[in-house]
């Protein structure tokens, strides 16, 4: 299993199954346009971290270090793990503006920190 990002609003390529991870639905794109295949809205950041973030990149570390808390303290990453299972490529997708300041980045890391330590952040090893 794979993981990748990329903003909703790219083309779609060898993108495997396109995970929405956004609390919001993205303006501007209908929901049967084929550009997500799944939306996840619990794998999000709160919306009270989302807020408090603001997309401010000198909030970014303090931001990211909040953000794997909750996806430590939470369920929802297996449901990733779920769709990986059943796909060789899981494209995890985003809205935000800024490819390198947002939360599917700080969210793709915590996935392949998991996958390269041989664990899933939510069920233990395998």
């Amino acid at each position: 299993m794979g993981f990748s990002i990329a903003r909703v609003y790219d083309p779609r390529h060898d993108d495997g199954v396109r995970v929405l991870v956004d609390r919001l639905w993205p303006r501007g794109v209908a929901k049967g346009d084929g550009r997500v295949d799944r939306w996840l809205p619990e794998v999000a950041p709160s919306s009270d971290l989302r807020r408090w973030f603001g997309h401010d990149p000198a909030r970014f570390d303090e931001f990211a270090a909040r953000y794997r808390h909750e996806l430590d303290a939470g369920t929802a990453v297996a449901d990733l793990r779920e769709i990986g299972r059943a796909s060789e490529q899981v494209t995890l997708v985003y809205a935000a503006w800024d490819a390198e300041h947002n939360h599917a980045r700080v969210l793709l890391d915590y996935l392949e920190t998991a996958l390269a330590a041989g664990t899933s952040p939510v069920t233990g090893p395998g």
